[in-house]
């Protein structure tokens, strides 16, 4: 028997939680929307999961960080749906899509029809094993996209006291995941072959703050060589790194951070792609009637730089759904939807730091402040300068308020006259602006 709904949600992530409450704050009637997650429970804040949730003190778990949480709404708990009238159907993989027919089929042969979909699929982890690295598929390696790698991190973490972790990466989940292993008093090593750290958003002049500060946590860091195969021992267990540049280190536990890519496979050939994405308008509509896609997963118009592009984060996960659930309930009226105008927004917090960066990091730039790794309370920042305005802007340590006057800076684009007068004026520039 198919189950069909007018609209349904598909995914379990940061978007597809965001969505759900819009369609609740819409009117949505009972019975019309269902939210299909092939994980086990109810949409989370994702972010939590390498950050709160490896503490060794008072570690974070659900139900604390269910959506909407994390931009201060209020906890969505699987009591939630039903009391909308919101079918929340878990563990449940859809293994078929058929855009055309409107209907979508589950690895259990399940068929949902729908008249109204939302792709929210987000991104899977790049995995060394799909690049046949030696020894990858050793136990103790780990990835962290959902719950389920979280907790095997975690028991990992609590069953290799004081032993040695090594992180493959130098991004996103590499440093924050370094940082949280160090706090569990492993002994930590990251490695990666970029020349930096973050090296799609740092400068050099950045990364060597983080790089330092990390140093002086006791975090080692190797650069420009990569791990080219694992050797375990007699259990299974990874026990040796092998880097390129001939190194073997040894290792209990391995956490792997290089990168994601979008889950689209689905739909391949069924609707237009871009950028690895699929595409769509500022309204997060794609080319076929009733589809709209959103976060990990949209290539959408950047109004503001007047180009396609895709963005992962969660700041977007949440307002992209926001925003394909009202250009959806609009369309229903008749009416249409503001366009979506995004500013890039990026964050990230470990040990005590925590930075944020707004627009775009294009051009030259302009680094301003204290960035010495042993201040006892560091705060400096970056502006980036093209065709004489300032169009992106970095803060380490900066207030609440100090972090709003960075992002108006990125969003008004203001002119510069002089860049050295720039980096004299430092926070103050945007603090005036």
């Amino acid at each position: 028997m198919a189950k069909t709904f007018k609209y349904v949600i598909l995914g379990g992530g940061v978007s597809a939680g965001y969505a759900a409450r819009e369609f609740a704050k819409q009117g949505v009637k009972p019975g019309e929307l269902a939210l299909i997650s092939k994980e086990a429970v109810a949409p989370y804040e994702r972010p939590a999961l390498s950050k709160g949730y490896l503490f060794p003190e008072s570690p974070a778990r659900l139900p604390g960080f269910h959506v909407t949480v994390g931009s201060g709404g209020e906890r969505l708990l699987p009591e939630w749906y039903t009391e909308k009238g919101i079918e929340l159907i878990l563990n449940t993989e859809i293994v078929k899509a058929d855009l055309a027919a409107k209907s979508l089929t589950s690895a259990g042969g399940e068929i949902f029809n729908y008249q109204n979909l939302v792709i929210a699929t987000g991104s899977t982890v790049i995995r060394l094993t799909d690049f046949g690295v030696q020894g990858a598929d050793a136990k103790n390696i780990f990835y962290l996209r959902d719950i389920d790698d979280a907790d095997k991190l975690y028991e990992a973490i609590k069953g290799k006291k004081n032993g040695k972790a090594v992180v493959v990466g130098g991004g996103y989940i590499g440093l924050e995941i370094s940082a949280v292993l160090k706090l569990n008093n492993l002994d930590v090593t990251m490695v990666y072959p970029e020349p930096w750290c973050m090296p799609r958003l740092f400068t050099s002049d950045i990364a060597a703050f983080y790089e330092g500060y990390y140093a002086n946590k006791g975090v080692n860091i190797i650069k420009g060589t990569v791990a080219v195969g694992f050797n375990a021992n007699s259990d299974g267990e990874v026990k040796e790194v092998k880097l390129k540049d001939g190194r073997v280190l040894e290792a209990d536990i391995v956490v792997v951070g290089v990168g994601g890519r979008p889950l689209v496979s689905l739909f391949k050939g069924q609707v237009e792609e871009e950028k690895g994405g699929i595409k769509t308008d500022s309204s997060f509509k794609t080319n076929v009637s009733g589809v709209y896609a959103v976060g990990d997963v949209a290539t959408f118009p950047l109004k503001l730089y007047g180009e396609l592009r895709r963005v992962e984060h969660v700041d977007h996960a949440r307002k992209s759904a926001e925003q394909a659930v009202k250009a959806i309930k609009a369309a229903e009226d008749g009416k249409t939807v503001e366009e979506y105008d995004y500013l890039p927004y990026f964050y990230s917090r470990s040990f005590d730091l925590s930075w944020q960066f707004y627009g775009d990091n294009v051009g030259d730039s302009v680094l301003f402040g204290d960035n010495k790794p042993e201040s006892p309370k560091p705060k400096f920042g970056t502006y980036w300068i093209k065709e004489g305005k300032v169009v992106g802007a970095f803060l380490e340590g900066g207030s609440p308020e100090e972090n709003n006057a960075i992002a108006k800076v990125a969003r008004i684009q203001p002119p510069v006259e002089s860049v050295d007068q720039l980096a004299k004026e430092g926070l103050s520039f945007a603090s005036k602006i």
